[in-house]
């Protein structure tokens, strides 16, 4: 049981000035390094956590957190499909698409590109394209006119604007006399968007979804109905629920299984991240064995005298214990308050740095996010404080070991 007197005699030997100032260098070292540890773990893993959510919003900017769709891309009544998924809890929103491929033809130039049929204030609540659009607006899109809206990309490699009349060459054509005669139709293009995705912006094409029935000649069928849910980490449990209640020839996929590969790798990096900086509070964590080594051998007569006058091995253990926890303690509380205050703060301290050095870390001709995103989430907080202080508090045991075995006869022999 520990009591008032180890706690006092440990803080005293915290306190107290030691003839070794090697030792208080040590320590200091010590307490330093845990608390660097400590806000470069903090801080990286926010930032990790704001490239995900980051990258996370943009691309659920055009995938649907949940997609409904039918046997080879067509779904009869899904009307009744979309009432059925608009009851569910969470779900805000519901709107059929079709899918389809094509070859975009423009002078010279074509691309490949995947054609997505849309209706245009439907789209607008299951999607955030609307709101991505550097030219021409999304509403533009209207039956019979065969508008078409493109990626950013997409038109940068055709070489088409708005207004610009694009060919496209659908699939699945006609045997005639003459020939192989493929699918063809102008379409003016009325829009061109940028999520800040390359995947979305240089493949993605937009169409009225009746135009887009009628290229694909499917009737009054669609590809599906795409849902927008209040909270995108409930997709997977909202899938579920839909795969129960919707017709059998329905399959429902949720944002985390459209890009599983993708998203299990931002796990797998975030982790391997917090593994290797872990290692920097350890290799300082450890540094409190040296130090507590270096203060028992110090100490040593005081130890004697105070197994003599009646202390038990036990509380020479706590003294010591006390001691090299209260350096982890210090080390921990310092660090996580320096990386709470980075990592809020990170916005605004990158671009200081960047205007007084002249510099620009992520430039937007290179990557996809330009900016350092930063998302603090608390549980990472915890977590690295409690791996830090157990650490502390591990290296503190072998040498409070040592200190309590000490022999007062022995120590007390050449003094």
């Amino acid at each position: 049981m520990i009591r008032f007197f180890e706690i006092f005699v440990g803080l005293r030997y915290m306190r107290a000035r030691r003839r070794n100032h090697f030792i208080s260098f040590i320590s200091v070292t010590s307490l330093v390094g845990i608390a660097l540890g400590v806000m470069a773990l903090i801080t990286v893993l926010s930032v990790m956590n704001g490239f995900q959510r980051t990258l996370r919003q943009r691309i659920l900017g055009v995938i649907s957190d949940v997609t409904i769709s039918g046997p080879q891309h067509r779904m009869p009544h899904w009307h009744r499909i979309a009432k059925i998924a608009a009851r569910q809890k969470g779900v805000l929103a519901a709107a059929p698409y079709v899918r389809g491929e094509g070859l975009l033809v423009h002078g010279r130039y074509s691309s490949g590109a995947l054609i997505r049929g849309v209706i245009p204030k439907r789209e607008k609540t299951v999607s955030d394209i609307a709101t991505h659009m550097v030219s021409g607006r999304l509403s533009a899109l209207r039956p019979g006119r065969f508008g078409i809206v493109l990626g950013r990309y997409l038109a940068w490699r055709l070489g088409a604007t708005v207004g610009s009349r694009v060919l496209l060459v659908a699939p699945g054509g006609m045997v005639t006399p003459a020939g192989f005669l493929p699918r063809l139709r102008s379409f003016r293009v009325v829009g061109i968007f940028d999520v800040g995705m390359y995947e979305y912006d240089a493949g993605l094409a937009l169409v009225d979804m009746h135009d887009a029935q009628a290229l694909y000649r499917l009737g009054r069928e669609v590809s599906g109905v795409r849902l927008r849910l209040a909270d995108i980490n409930k997709a997977p449990a909202v899938r579920r629920v839909l795969a129960t209640q919707l017709p059998s020839y329905c399959t429902v996929r949720d944002w985390s299984q459209e890009h599983a590969n993708f998203f299990r790798a931002l796990r797998i990096e975030k982790t391997v991240m917090f593994v290797i900086l872990l290692l920097i509070v350890a290799v300082a964590a450890f540094n409190i064995v040296a130090t507590l080594v270096m203060v028992v051998t110090d100490k040593r007569a005081d130890i004697a005298i105070l197994r003599t006058l009646g202390a038990s091995p036990a509380s020479v253990l706590v003294i010591f214990l006390v001691q090299g926890t209260l350096i982890g303690l210090m080390g921990t509380v310092f660090g996580v308050i320096a990386g709470v205050v980075l990592s809020l703060n990170v916005t605004t301290i990158v671009p200081f740095i960047e205007h007084v050095f002249h510099t620009h870390f992520l430039s937007a001709n290179v990557y996809y996010i330009s900016e350092l995103p930063s998302h603090l989430r608390w549980a990472d907080v915890m977590h690295v404080a409690t791996a830090s202080f157990l650490m502390s508090f591990l290296a503190t045991i072998y040498p409070a070991w040592r200190a309590a075995r000490t022999a007062p006869a022995e120590a007390l022999r050449y003094e």
